[in-house]
C-alpha cells in the first residue's frame, strides 16, 4: 500500500512548492517506497486536524501519521531500516541534522527574493492568508519585499559558501551518491524552481551542476515538476 503524504499545492494542483515537502519526496523515492501526493492548500487546515498541527507535510503511513520533514526522515530511516539510508550511520545522521538547520537557514534568507511570486500562483482561497501572513512577518508590502532582489541575491550566494567547499570534491554532500543532506538543501532550490522565474545561480557555479544532477535524479522526478527553467 502507498504512503500518503499532503502536499503544499498552488492553484494549479501540480504545483508542488514546500522546500519541505519536496525533501520528504526525496526521501521517500531514496527509499524506494510508493507513495502518494495529496494537494493541500495553506486554508485547508482541516484536512490535517488528524495530524494535530497546521501545516505539511504530514505523511501517513497506515496507522501512522508524522509531521514535519525531519521528523519524517527520521521514521522512515527507522522503520525502513532494509533500505537505502538517507543518513549512512548515526554519524551521518548527527551530522544530517546540522546541515538541515543550515538548510533552514537559507530558505528563511531565499524567502525574500522569492515570496512576491508565489501570491500569484495561489489558489484564490489562500491569498488573504498569505498576504497577511507573509505582510506581517517581513513588515512590508509583499509587492517591495523584493524590491532590490536583484543585489540581495548576491549576499545570498555568498551563503552557499560551505555548499560549494564540499562540492569542488565531491559530487553531491553525501559523496559519490545523493543523501539526505542533499535533499534538505535541494528542497530550497526547487521551492525556488517551481515558485519563481528569478534566477539564484549562475551556470559556472558548482551548486549548478549540483542542482542539476538532483533535477535528474529518480528519473527526473523534480525535473519533470511544474517550474521555471532557471
Amino acid at each position: 500500500m502507498a504512503l500518503k503524504l499532503y502536499d503544499l499545492a498552488g492553484a494549479e494542483p501540480e504545483r508542488r512548492f514546500s522546500p519541505y515537502c519536496w525533501r520528504t519526496k526525496f526521501a521517500l523515492l531514496h527509499k524506494g517506497l510508493p507513495f502518494e501526493t495529496i494537494p493541500w492548500r495553506f486554508t485547508d487546515k482541516g484536512v490535517i486536524a488528524f495530524s494535530k498541527q497546521g501545516s505539511v507535510p504530514v505523511l501517513v503511513d497506515g496507522d501512522h501519521v508524522v509531521s514535519d520533514s525531519w521528523a519524517i526522515a527520521n521514521y522512515l530511516e527507522d522503520t525502513y531500516a532494509d533500505r537505502p539510508s538517507l543518513f549512512r550511520g548515526e554519524g551521518g545522521r548527527a551530522v544530517t541534522k546540522f546541515i538541515n538547520a543550515w538548510a533552514d537557514g537559507l530558505n528563511g534568507a531565499l524567502a525574500p527574493l522569492i515570496v512576491s511570486d508565489i501570491f500569484g500562483l495561489l489558489d484564490d482561497k489562500d491569498r488573504t492568508y498569505f498576504r497577511e501572513t507573509r505582510e506581517k512577518r517581513f513588515g512590508t508590502t509583499l509587492e517591495t519585499v523584493g524590491a532590490n532582489r536583484d543585489a540581495d541575491v548576491l549576499a545570498w550566494r555568498k551563503l552557499l559558501q560551505p555548499l560549494r567547499a564540499v562540492l569542488g570534491a565531491h559530487p553531491y554532500l553525501g559523496g559519490a551518491t545523493p543523501a539526505y543532506a542533499d535533499y534538505a538543501v535541494f528542497g530550497c532550490f526547487q521551492w525556488a524552481r517551481c515558485v519563481s522565474p528569478f534566477r539564484l545561480l549562475l551556470e559556472d557555479d558548482p551548486v549548478w551542476a549540483w542542482r542539476g544532477r538532483l533535477l535528474s535524479a529518480f528519473d527526473s522526478y523534480a525535473g519533470k515538476a511544474i517550474g521555471y527553467p532557471v
